[in-house]
Parts: structure tokens; C-alpha cells; sequence
């Protein structure tokens, strides 16, 4: 009898065994899920620190800037979950600490919606995802921005586009590293600029209305480039752009203007080859100024200019 009784301890003390590991597991699971909340917590907001200090000494921005109220509250959110998670703590603190979650999150977003009224942010990638066109618009004053990416979610600001912009942005991508940007301006003018990320001849500067010296013909559609400047022919009409009316972006892409208004882009395909500062071959796009929706147009080099 004593040895049955013996036994049925031993199976009891094993069932409370066998109960207690799935709950130490359980908590241990649960404790370092809070601790990696809390480690996040604490990465965001040494990246937010560090962000304030290079936005002042090198006006590096978010290339949204409503990422840094959301990465604020992410931050918060993140801290208090591990704290709860890993610590105990009192109702009272408790319900203290989520009251103040709730008033900084709802701070955060108005500020949040607030720079989404003042500001339009226009973000597009690139067909290959390895570039990004970013224009910050001050939708009070009309100047829009173009800025570079840098480190992923950060940029710079690099220039002012043309005019005060109107209404949409246009934007196609012309290659994989080149954009161009189509807008009406305030004073009812039709402006281009152009995204470029690269170059077609190893790193070297060089201008394209010289590497395109020659003449290149499309589907209907024929360019001259000479000592005079580049001719444009569009379906047998003929328009001359002089050199003062040329402006270059980069090393991949020139706007032609006429009366202050943006009427061609010329693009260096990604085929287009330079060495030593010479066209050796591929093709380039005209892609034409206009807010109606159009596609680049493919020429390729005929009896070239030697």
C-alpha cells in the first residue's frame, strides 16, 4: 500500500513537471519577444537622434518626411510593449503609460497630416528598383524640389525645378536611370526636367548634343545635331533649337526650349556606348513636352556627322 502511494505522488509530481515547462517556456518565449521590441524601440531612436543632428548640420531629410512621426510612434510603441513584456508592473502605471502611448500617437499623427497638407511628396522607383525620383512640393508657395536618395529612406536636397509648378507631375521613366518629370507651371508654361543616375561614358563628363553629332531617324520622326544646334523634324515639320536654347541634365539627357516652354527631351538610351568622348553606337529617345500621354520615340544613327 505505501509503495502505491509512493508511485502516485511520483506520477503526480511529474504531471505538475510536464505542466510547469510549457508555461516557463511560454514566458522565456514571451520575455524575449519583448526584449527585441525593445531593442527596436531603442535602434529607432538612435536613428531618429541621429537624424535631428545631420537634418541641421547637412539638411539630410526622410525622403518622406511623414516617416518621421510614424517612425516616432513606431518607437514608442515598441518601448512600452517590451517594457510591458519583460517587467512587471502595476494597473496604475499600467494605464498611465498607455494613456500616454494614445496622446503621443494622436500628437504624431496630426503632425503627421499636417505636413501632408503643406507638402506633396512625389516618390516614383525606378523600372529596376535601384533608383528613386523624389520632388518635395511646398504646395503654399509652389516650389517644388528634386532631391537625391541617399542610404535608402534618407536624401538631399539638390535642386529647384523650373517655374512654380500647376497641378500633376507627369512622369515617365526613359531608361532605368532616366526620368523626365512634365509639368504646367503658375504662368501656364509647360516645363521638363530630367532625373539622370548614370552615365554612358566610365564616369567622364562630356556633352550630348556632341556625342549625338549627326543624324538620327525614327518612325517619322528625324534629328539633326551640328555646329547650328539641333533640328527636330516631326512629321516633315522642321524646328531648329540653337545652343543657348539646349539644356543638359546630367550626362544622359538634354531639353530643348523654345519661348521659355519645354518642347523635346533627347535621352541616351542605355545601348548608347561613348569612348574617349566619341559615340561608338546604340540609340537614343525624343520624347516630346507635352501633358498628353506619349511614348519616347526610338532613333538610331544615320550617315552620323564625322
Amino acid at each position: 500500500m505505501s509503495r502505491i502511494n509512493k508511485q502516485s505522488k511520483g506520477s503526480d509530481s511529474s504531471a505538475n513537471l510536464n505542466k510547469q515547462q510549457p508555461t516557463s517556456t511560454r514566458r522565456n518565449t514571451i520575455r524575449l519577444l519583448g526584449w527585441l521590441l525593445f531593442l527596436v524601440g531603442v535602434g529607432i531612436f538612435c536613428m531618429e537622434s541621429g537624424f535631428l543632428v545631420f537634418h541641421e548640420k547637412y539638411t539630410i531629410e526622410y525622403i518622406d518626411q511623414r516617416l518621421f512621426y510614424l517612425l516616432n510612434i513606431l518607437c514608442i510603441i515598441c518601448l512600452i510593449t517590451g517594457c510591458y513584456l519583460c517587467f512587471t508592473f502595476t494597473k496604475r502605471i499600467k494605464q498611465i503609460s498607455l494613456i500616454a502611448v494614445i496622446i503621443f500617437s494622436l500628437l504624431h499623427l496630426g503632425l503627421l497630416f499636417d505636413t501632408q497638407t503643406k507638402i506633396n511628396h512625389v516618390i516614383r522607383f525606378s523600372p529596376d528598383y535601384k533608383h528613386v525620383l523624389i520632388i518635395k512640393e511646398d504646395i503654399d508657395s509652389g516650389q517644388a524640389i528634386y532631391h537625391r536618395s541617399l542610404y535608402g529612406i534618407f536624401s538631399r536636397p539638390h535642386t529647384s525645378l523650373p517655374g512654380q509648378p500647376k497641378g500633376e507631375f507627369k512622369i515617365d521613366w526613359l531608361a532605368n536611370d532616366v526620368v523626365a518629370v512634365t509639368y504646367k507651371t503658375r504662368d501656364d508654361t509647360i516645363q521638363q526636367y530630367i532625373g539622370t543616375y548614370g552615365d554612358r561614358g566610365n564616369g567622364h563628363y562630356y556633352y550630348v548634343g556632341s556625342e549625338i553629332a549627326g543624324h538620327w531617324e525614327g518612325d517619322r520622326y528625324e534629328v539633326s545635331s551640328d555646329t547650328a544646334g539641333i533640328t527636330v523634324i516631326d512629321h516633315g515639320n522642321k524646328e531648329l533649337f540653337t545652343w543657348e536654347n539646349i539644356e543638359q541634365f546630367g550626362t544622359l539627357a538634354i531639353v530643348l526650349k523654345k519661348d521659355n516652354h519645354a518642347r523635346w527631351t533627347i535621352a541616351l538610351n542605355e545601348n548608347f556606348t561613348v569612348q574617349n568622348g566619341n559615340f561608338l553606337s546604340g540609340n537614343i529617345s525624343l520624347y516630346q513636352a507635352t501633358m498628353e500621354n506619349n511614348q519616347p520615340i526610338i532613333l538610331q544613327s544615320y550617315n552620323p556627322v564625322e
